[in-house]
């Protein structure tokens, strides 16, 4: 079986899109605040038929875990009451295409951050997704101020509440930022590497999971940075007399496929344990072209993996569907309540 732990929503209906930028307009004037239109389930379908479930069908993707469109959280959009009802508004959106396609999606939540306020407001909406909707996990975002980078580490003890809850509740978190309001940053070529790399190195420079074993976190878009620069942590660790990578991370932090192109999966798959990666591939996402230099979209991961001379089939099998099991605890048995065999 082939899971892909990374997908967004992003071929909502028209209606859908044009119903944020509404809310977002009407900010500052709640006279003009819209109410949400009635999109249905036809709708729904014909933008998923020819773009998520196409490229399913076609790169043989068995289920995709799948999560509201991680450029328009916008968490730096407003403040805390509207992030929180257009956070509630795209977790019901996943619920119906997961309603719709069960044997396809599984939901994964995103969160209604906002700067400056605590992650433990985040809760109610995290269990609602989790105990009423069946989700399996969140994304949570290390910079709600959108690449000014205003909260604490993630290490940071204002965290806690939220991780208290993602133990409890046995979900892991996909760390992802949102859009960058900073013009200093490209929001898929820079900000979204920025994250990943940041939140690792938090992670190495605290001792977050001391206080949290069970704490799972995935970085995205293969780690940002970290496998490139591996032996660049791995001295950073050791001058600051920090425990060896494998031992201070690598049993909590683990690191998605969404790299596009078979030199920097070869060079992810030299550095990273085959156990902490995760398959993914972000599609339809940031990349949506096919690469001239081989005759294929850039973001079919599936080929990399494939053509790997490095891997194994034991370390594939991890990779495409055994990790997934270990890092998503709830996943086996939502993937059993809606009819999809292991």
């Amino acid at each position: 079986m082939i899971i892909d732990c990374h997908g967004h929503y992003t071929s909502e209906p028209a209606a859908f899109t044009d119903f944020r930028k509404q809310q977002i307009a009407a900010f500052s004037d709640p006279s003009r605040a819209p109410s949400f239109p009635n999109i249905t389930d036809d709708e729904i379908r014909a933008k998923l038929e020819p773009a998520q479930l196409k490229f399913q069908r076609e790169r043989g993707t068995d289920v995709t875990i799948f999560s509201p469109r991680a450029s328009a959280m916008g968490h730096h959009i407003g403040d805390e009451a509207l992030s929180k009802a257009w956070t509630r508004i795209c977790n019901d959106m996943i619920h119906r295409v997961v309603n719709l396609y069960p044997k396809k999606f599984i939901g994964v939540c995103q969160l209604p951050q906002s700067p400056g306020v605590p992650p433990g407001n985040s809760i109610p909406e995290l269990e609602r997704c989790i105990k009423e909707l069946g989700f399996v996990g969140c994304n949570l975002n290390p910079d709600p101020s959108g690449g000014y980078w205003k909260e604490p580490p993630l290490t940071d003890r204002w965290w806690y509440p939220l991780y208290e809850k993602m133990v409890e509740l046995e979900v892991p978190a996909m760390v992802h930022v949102t859009a960058t309001c900073n013009p200093a940053f490209h929001t898929t070529g820079s900000h979204y590497i920025n994250g990943d790399t940041t939140a690792f190195m938090q992670f190495l420079l605290g001792d977050l999971f001391k206080d949290f074993p069970a704490l799972k976190f995935i970085i995205p878009h293969g780690g940002g940075a970290v496998p490139f620069h591996w032996g660049r942590y791995r001295g950073i660790a050791q001058d600051m007399k920090r425990p060896p990578l494998s031992e201070l991370l690598l049993k909590n932090v683990y690191f998605d496929t969404c790299v596009y192109h078979q030199p920097g999966i070869d060079c992810m798959t030299r550095v990273i344990p085959s156990d902490n990666i995760l398959f993914a591939s972000e599609m339809v996402g940031a990349v949506k072209g096919i690469d001239p230099e081989t005759g294929n979209y850039f973001d079919d991961t599936r080929r990399y993996i494939d053509g790997s001379t490095i891997l194994s089939a034991a370390d594939k099998k991890k990779i495409f569907e055994a990790n997934a099991l270990k890092v998503y605890p709830r996943l086996a048995g939502q993937m059993e309540r809606q009819g999809i065999a292991l």
